[in-house]
């Protein structure tokens, strides 16, 4: 058996979107399971919709997701150039090959000398392929305009200058998203003309968003770029889990799974003909599960950013420890560790209606007086804090909801929560007493 070859071949056209990234995570998994080589080559033709440093972009981004190549602009190899602008001369031989060949001819502008090239399509034959994920494919050549192989400023058509290239790097299989369908009979056609092998193609299924419509960049409500995702603190390892997940399923119940698991299992035919759907929980869900399993040091190492960049005070390490051990079940994403501090830790606290009820209806007056004073006994710490509730409940004659509930709403404003002693470390003396007085304003205001 030849050696598998494919390849990822992105325009520098802005930043990696989630359906490119599918489609070099599928092809990078396809060469690692069948120990093939995995090349990225870089589509630049259409020189005006390029943009500086796109290149860059997409390859780094590709590499935060864990996955690696054989050939490239920047590695290079023994098939470059990678850049397509890199590679004029190599299509204007092959064009001019088939024009040679009465395979093609010149199509000139009105009053122009210079020419495009137009390829010849035969009459009456029909051009199918196996495809690895859609079975049989059929299409006739009578359906097939003939079409410009080459443009007149020298620059060739993306159905001409993938086939070049994909010969020439010997490429083995191409796997790309299902819009590629109605270009394969074009590029069949060059194949057939020039007597080149042709490799096997398979497409894969479109991705849609919750409504079942096809995943458009102008969707606002579905975060889009990978970059973005990094941007959030997404975990590179739970993102590369997710994308294996749209339109490939794996062969038992569990879809947690490391990158080497994926890459051990996948296999072309369990790719899905249905439309994939990116479904937002599912990525929480697949995320926090990540999240859930970091070590403490490592999540706070890569939290910390995200604090400073908000001004979030750090007191120290085991300050920022003891947040992250209170809030790391609940967080989908390492950003989040933002929203969740300042929705717990700030100034002014405000009981909502049905907070303030619960503690004019439990007379919490007595409760709260006594937890506070209770506090001023000993140095503010867990320990302490837990003896200060038991201590209250003794005193107050006060137990169950009334007295834990109670002492959350007051010191929290929310009647649900995270270890509530824990809480209150993080949110200190000055600021837990603080808020001890203003509930009590609010309290004595209400009866």
């Amino acid at each position: 058996m030849k050696k598998v070859r494919v390849r990822y071949a992105p325009s520098p056209t802005g930043l990696l979107h989630i359906g490119n990234a599918r489609s070099a995570l599928f092809n990078y998994l396809f060469a690692r399971h069948y120990g093939g080589d995995f090349i990225i080559r870089i589509e630049d033709t259409d020189i005006e919709r390029n943009v500086e440093g796109g290149e860059a972009s997409q390859l780094d981004n590709l590499r935060w997701l864990g996955i690696d190549w054989d050939e490239s602009p920047d590695k290079g190899g023994p098939f470059g150039p990678y850049r397509q602008l890199e590679r004029l001369e190599l299509y204007q031989k092959y064009a001019h090959d088939l024009l040679d060949k009465g395979l093609a001819y010149k199509d000139f502008r009105e009053d122009a000398t210079d020419y495009a090239i137009r390829f010849k399509v035969p009459e009456k034959e029909t051009f199918h392929f196996q495809d690895l994920v859609r079975g049989d494919v059929k299409f006739e050549s009578k359906d097939v305009e003939d079409w410009i192989i080459l443009k007149d400023n020298g620059i060739p058509t993306y159905n001409f200058a993938v086939v070049i290239d994909d010969h020439l790097m010997e490429i083995t299989h191409v796997l790309r998203g299902e819009e590629h369908v109605t270009n394969t009979p074009k590029q069949l056609m060059v194949y057939d003309a020039f007597g080149w092998d042709k490799p096997l193609f398979g497409h894969m299924a479109i991705i849609v968003n919750e409504e079942k419509k096809k995943l458009s960049k102008r969707d606002e409500n579905i975060i889009q770029f990978i970059s973005e995702y990094r941007d959030l603190g997404y975990l590179p390892d739970a993102m590369f889990n997710f994308i294996s997940l749209l339109g490939w399923s794996p062969t038992g119940n569990e879809e947690i799974l490391s990158p080497q698991e994926i890459i051990e299992q996948f296999d072309p035919s369990r790719l899905s003909k249905a439309p994939a759907m990116f479904d937002k929980d599912k990525l929480t869900y697949v995320n926090s599960r990540y999240l859930k399993n970091l070590g403490i040091d490592e999540l706070a190492q890569m939290s910390r950013p995200f604090l400073e960049s908000n001004n979030i005070p750090i007191l120290n390490e085991e300050w920022l420890h003891q947040l992250l051990r209170l809030f790391q079940e609940r967080m989908s994403y390492v950003g989040e560790i933002v929203t969740l501090y300042q929705a717990f830790i700030h100034e002014s606290l405000t009981l909502s209606q049905e907070g303030l009820a619960f503690l004019v209806e439990n007379k919490s007056t007595l409760v709260l007086e006594t937890f506070k004073n209770q506090l001023q006994k000993a140095p503010f710490n867990r320990e302490n804090i837990e003896l200060a509730i038991r201590q209250t409940g003794q005193e107050a004659q006060v137990k169950g909801k009334p007295l834990f509930m109670g002492l959350r709403i007051a010191t929290t404003g929310d009647m649900h929560g995270p270890s509530l002693p824990d809480l209150l470390v993080l949110l200190g003396e000055t600021l837990v007493h603080s808020r001890l007085d203003q509930t009590l304003k609010q309290l004595r205001g209400a009866l």
